[in-house]
């Protein structure tokens, strides 16, 4: 039955999915009995494979991609990876089965997903019901998903009629032809071609690289994102790493290259990407409409907007398998991928409401809307936030609204409400659970060890539909969070730090508390936080947090290239009692130095005791690998015992009553 159909598929050139659902031993063994009907690659996705298959676990799917295979397993009996599945279903040529292997239907709501341990930041797994409810819909409402439930028999659904497909023949087609004829003749400008997966973008890279007379680079974010690109340029363009490839035209300018091609460039860091385009004449950047490496459209909207000038190009037409293909759809319907239409805009007065969890997912139209704005803002928005926008617990959000269209959308998590203890081993180092990203970073780097107790809650995104922005929309959000936030002693946000970025938070009444000493691997910039306070609790640490930071950053300015993000504050030059704590957790405890690096600076300006190994690094500017060296020791792990030792000696010396009161204080709150 399933090779009759195949054969069928084949022709037409579309992909199908067949749900298997059921106890976990039954789901797997009518997996293996349909597989052994059908000749084929058959990969098993799942950590519970037969020990005659092709086994990947979910988070080794992306090894694929770039590559094709003809029918897959992917087990999800016990967690549902919706970023693997996406993935394999990339890879899956036409006339491809994919079965899906998931819980009991009636049961599978409430059962415990072990793939929420990803992103739920809960420390067991989690039921995930509202994600569960959406999915099953779509897939009960597909005419061509075949669900077969254990205790019944299989009925595969119909397939509807369809022209014969013709594959490519290795010739480019229409639409890729039209775009090539156009880049063959370019002069310069940069190009930035947008396409869902499938349509042949890094194939028509490559076909231009092959055909062009001039020499021509391409760069990714990793050599097998670039395979099929340099495939089919016939070995003739040269591979290079972002980072590496900046640093080159930097030293050396980029001789006679007249093309710069960067595939899945949504995926690259937007300051490092921005540097690269300088470099050279002619650009074609490609990057997928929808999917798990990030969103096209909101890398247009944000990213090219910044640009000078460039030109859009998109292919329509899948290449690896025919139009209206059964697997795609489902998998864009099911992960909200398709690009939602252009909304129109009624000029009526702006209405901010929240929205609760359970009724933004109830809602599918709203959900949509919710979801595409962020992706629009937000380009490496990916399946992994839909799955903790609809489940996570602690998730909060508001919508502004013109009409019945949402214009704005603003995300929230809870943070805080850690016990005194537990928030003390977290500044000790000794401790890191799960969640509380700016609440913990602010006890971790920051010094203030009680801000893991307080309430707060974070924003994690917001956005205003791009017809409509610099007209204080989001602002009017975040004012209206700030009038419901009973209970709470701040709101934060960290975001990656650019002038215009920072210029925004400040004006929502947002203190800078914080700002990372190295830039971001995903955006290029640093991170920065921010608080808003909202209780005496909140200004209280709001005040300490800045001013640690101010009285800091005069050092941290050695480590961050930035521009002044604040006026440093060098009037209290001596150690005081909130030194006395830091140097005691680098010395004591498990504090980095990165985090104690005011304090220390201050210890070596005001005691003479030696300290050789920690002034060769922080007053003679040695690195770390030079200090090693110097000092005989094995590596930094050696070092950094060497420094927090030479740090208890000096405060030993310095004080002994005052060190062994914080040494004790460092160990237990008791």
């Amino acid at each position: 039955m399933l090779q009759a159909m195949q054969q069928l598929m084949q022709r037409q050139g579309i992909r199908r999915l067949l749900v298997l659902s059921g106890e976990p031993q039954w789901c797997r063994t009518q997996a293996q009995q349909l597989a052994a009907q059908l000749p084929g690659d058959w990969p098993w996705i799942g950590n519970a494979a037969p020990a005659e298959a092709r086994s990947l676990s979910s988070s080794a799917v992306r090894t694929l991609l770039g590559q094709e295979r003809l029918h897959a397993v992917f087990d999800a009996t016990q967690g549902l990876d919706v970023e693997a599945l996406a993935q394999l279903c990339g890879t899956l040529r036409a006339g491809s089965w994919l079965l899906l292997l998931v819980p009991a239907w009636p049961l599978w709501e409430q059962q415990p997903d072990s793939d929420s341990l990803r992103w739920s930041d809960c420390p067991q797994p989690i039921a995930t019901p509202h994600f569960i409810a959406h999915l099953q819909q779509q897939l009960a409402a597909d005419s061509e998903v075949t669900l077969w439930r254990q205790g019944e028999p299989l009925c595969l659904a119909p397939l509807p009629e369809r022209v014969d497909w013709q594959p490519p023949q290795g010739l480019p087609s229409a639409e890729q032809q039209a775009i090539l004829a156009r880049l063959l003749v370019a002069e310069s400008g940069v190009w930035v071609l947008t396409a869902a997966r499938g349509r042949g973008k890094s194939t028509l890279a490559g076909m231009l690289v092959a055909a062009s007379p001039l020499t021509c680079w391409i760069t990714g974010p990793s050599r097998a994102a670039t395979e099929v690109a340099s495939e089919w340029a016939g070995g003739k363009a040269q591979f290079w790493a972002p980072d590496a490839l900046l640093q080159y035209c930097t030293e050396h300018g980029i001789g006679d290259a007249g093309w710069l091609l960067v595939d899945e460039a949504a995926a690259i860091p937007g300051p490092l990407l921005q540097q690269l385009i300088s470099h050279f004449p002619r650009v074609l950047l490609t990057t997928t409409v929808q999917g798990y490496e990030g969103t096209g459209r909101g890398f247009l909207l944000k990213f090219c907007a910044a640009l000078p000038q460039w030109q859009p190009l998109s292919l329509q037409q899948p290449i690896r398998w025919a139009e209206g293909d059964a697997l795609e759809r489902i998998i864009d319907n099911a992960l909200l991928f398709n690009e939602e239409p252009a909304w129109a805009v009624a000029r009526q007065d702006l209405s901010i409401n929240p929205l609760e969890q359970a009724a933004l997912c109830a809602d599918p139209r709203q959900l949509r809307r919710f979801y595409a704005l962020l992706c629009s803002a937000h380009y490496r928005t990916s399946p992994l936030d839909l799955r903790r926008l609809m489940d996570a617990p602690g998730m909060h959000f508001s919508a502004a609204s013109l009409a019945d269209e949402i214009v704005g959308a603003l995300w929230l998590v809870d943070e805080g409400g850690l016990s005194a203890e537990l928030a003390h081993e977290v500044w000790a180092g000794r401790r890191r659970p799960r969640g509380n990203l700016v609440a913990q970073s602010l006890a971790a780097h920051g010094g203030q060890w009680w801000a893991p107790t307080l309430r707060s809650r974070r924003i994690t995104r917001i956005a205003v539909l791009a017809e409509l922005r610099q007209q204080g929309i989001a602002k009017r959000l975040i004012e209206q969070q700030k009038q419901r936030s009973q209970g709470l002693d701040f709101l934060s946000v960290s975001f990656g730090y650019t002038e215009p970025l920072w210029r925004f938070w400040q004006s929502c009444g947002f203190t800078l508390v914080r700002v990372g000493n190295k830039p971001e691997a995903s955006s290029g910039c640093y991170t920065a936080m921010a608080l808003l306070p909202l209780s005496e609790q909140g200004e209280a640490l709001c005040h300490a947090a800045h001013k640690r930071l101010a009285r800091d950053w005069c050092w941290l300015q050695q480590r961050i290239d930035l521009p002044p993000a604040l006026v440093a504050d060098d009037s209290d030059p001596l150690l005081n009692e909130e030194d006395w704590r830091e140097l005691a957790g680098f010395a004591f405890a498990h504090r980095p130095l990165e985090a104690s690096l005011g304090a220390l600076q201050r210890l070596l300006l005001t005691t003479a005791w030696p300290m050789a190994a920690l002034r060769s690094h922080l007053q003679q500017q040695q690195s770390m690998v030079q200090c090693a060296a110097e000092y005989g020791l094995s590596g930094q792990k050696a070092l950094l015992r060497q420094w927090r030792q030479e740090v208890a000696q000096a405060l030993e010396h310095w004080d002994s009553q005052r060190c062994y009161h914080w040494q004790c204080w460092s160990r237990s709150l008791q």
